[in-house]
């Protein structure tokens, strides 16, 4: 699926230039021209944004002020910000990143260079949400087979682990017990599948009230909701 670059940027000319090339990179990308305007489409789901662009001198809302709002946001608060000012001192900069920005980019300034940096940024959030997954309640760092469920620490097997790291993995589709067997237990499983439910039984028992985040599709197999 296509990134959606959401532009906040109060100056037309800028803002078309911006969304111009990156329609011919392949993105998709959306314009608000205030900082009131740009709050609305990044809290909306219909249009949330893999990643933000912001001028800090906007009219009303200030760029600054939208970044803190943005960072306070559940929905909102782990997307990519890099700022666009023509506020070049070293304080300013830190002040900018210190507020949640990702990056933060100086006018006037190449096209070619804010599209790298978009790139950039992007790769990495992809490479960081593969090793961890985080919701309200349940916090999984795959790299370090760790699991906090409402900020207790859980114990699994190294089978109860990668059950929930297909699952996560897979979030939202429903995982047939065949294709769970294959990929936990080995290629082409064709023992008991009650082998799996007493897995995922015990998976749930120990991630408690998070258990809920592991449904059951009947006669099928079983899906990720995540906690909340």
């Amino acid at each position: 699926m296509q990134p959606t670059i959401l532009i906040i940027e109060d100056d037309a000319d800028i803002a078309e230039s911006l969304h111009y090339n990156f329609k011919r990179e392949g993105f998709r990308s959306m314009i608000a021209e205030s900082g009131e305007k740009g709050l609305r489409l990044a809290l909306d789901d219909k249009s949330a944004p893999s990643l933000i662009i912001l001028d800090l001198m906007l009219p009303g809302m200030s760029g600054m002020e939208l970044c803190r709002r943005l960072r306070k946001e559940t929905s909102t608060e782990n997307t990519p910000i890099i700022m666009l000012t023509a506020k070049a001192a070293e304080s300013d900069k830190i002040a900018g990143l210190d507020t949640g920005a990702d990056d933060y980019i100086v006018k006037p300034f190449s096209v070619k260079e804010v599209i790298a940096r978009v790139r950039a940024v992007l790769r990495r959030v992809e490479k960081e949400s593969t090793l961890k997954y985080q919701d309200e309640r349940l916090e999984v760092d795959f790299d370090d087979m760790r699991v906090t469920a409402d900020g207790v620490d859980v114990k699994l097997t190294r089978k109860e682990f990668a059950l929930l790291e297909h699952l996560i993995k897979n979030s939202g589709r429903v995982a047939t017990r065949q294709q769970l067997l294959d990929n936990v237990w080995g290629y082409s499983y064709f023992g008991d599948t009650r082998t799996l439910d007493v897995h995922i039984r015990r998976l749930r028992q120990k991630m408690a009230d998070c258990g809920g985040a592991i449904e059951t599709v009947v006669g099928v197999g079983y899906r990720f909701v995540g906690c909340k």
